[in-house]
């Protein structure tokens, strides 16, 4: 049988990012974490913690947060029916989610927050390309993703969100200054691009789908949805926005489209851990709820 307060210990390290701030959540003291966290090693005979700044877990150690994780769900599901267990008061269950930023900046956190606010969770929100939100979920790192993959992991479920609307754009100025003579691979090879990170694949896939090949694009990197738009009205470069996010500007005449009709739609899909949770199917249903007027209606 496994050590659950060891386990609880493992977990708050690994969510702390330290053995000193996982000693105070637990109210303990940080000798009392480092031995739990041994008592389980030894136990399951492997490292569970990367002892870096933040401590970070290996995939064991991951697979073994996530089943907390599940129990707590499970645990909170029995207060509920049976409130003599929680004796020293309600409790709140850890979520971890993986979620892509765009959708967090536009449809997603509103409806995370609402369930949030009503329900007994505290939610550890991840953030990640669309493409790799999967790979937390397959490691064990979160209960749920948000991702582009469709094609669930092994004792997952996958349900289709919807699709996000991205749309190419830039200011009436950087237009004038790079595409005076058209949009097309010339162009774009010399003109700057923006992408969230070095696993931001829209404008590419944009640009292959017009040009038909690839063309290595100039690329100021910046993580976060919001500092796109802001970039882009600064003449800074040009890059895939999602519609929701920049159609007043697009109104305006403060950003236009590099190509009039040629968005890039992107499917979505709602994976999650195969756990018997009402929690976690309330935070379903409200991603679901969200995403029919958030998104495109799935294909």
């Amino acid at each position: 049988m496994l050590d659950y307060a060891a386990l609880a210990a493992l977990a708050a390290v690994i969510r702390e990012g330290s053995f000193e701030r996982a000693a105070r959540a637990l109210h303990v003291t940080p000798s009392a974490i480092s031995q739990r966290i041994r008592l389980l090693e030894e136990r399951v005979g492997c490292a569970l913690v990367i002892r870096d700044q933040p401590c970070r877990a290996t995939e064991t150690g991951r697979r073994l947060c996530q089943h907390v994780d599940q129990v707590q769900l499970l645990e909170q599901d029995l207060q509920g029916t049976l409130p003599a267990l929680a004796a020293q008061g309600p409790s709140r269950a850890s979520v971890p989610i993986a979620v892509n930023a765009d959708s967090l900046a536009t449809w997603l956190a509103p409806a995370i927050a609402a369930f949030a606010a009503a329900h007994p969770v505290l939610l550890q929100v991840a953030v990640d390309d669309q493409d790799h939100t999967a790979e937390w979920l397959r490691s064990g790192a979160v209960l749920a993703a948000v991702s582009a993959t469709a094609r669930p992991a092994s004792g997952c479920n996958s349900r289709p969100l919807g699709a996000m609307r991205y749309l190419a754009a830039a200011s009436p100025a950087f237009m004038q200054r790079h595409f005076a003579h058209g949009v097309g691979a010339a162009s774009l090879a010399l003109a700057p691009s923006l992408v969230f990170n070095t696993k931001d694949e829209l404008q590419s896939r944009w640009v292959r789908r017009l040009c038909h090949r690839h063309v290595e694009l100039p690329r100021h990197t910046l993580p976060s949805s919001h500092a796109f738009v802001t970039a882009a009205l600064a003449g800074m470069g040009w890059g895939l926005h999602p519609q929701a996010l920049i159609q007043a500007c697009l109104d305006n005449g403060t950003l236009v489209e590099l190509l009039p009709d040629s968005p890039l739609d992107v499917p979505l899909h709602w994976h999650t851990a195969r756990a018997a949770s009402s929690l976690l199917d309330g935070l379903s249903g409200a991603i679901l709820s969200a995403a029919r007027t958030g998104l495109l209606p799935p294909r």
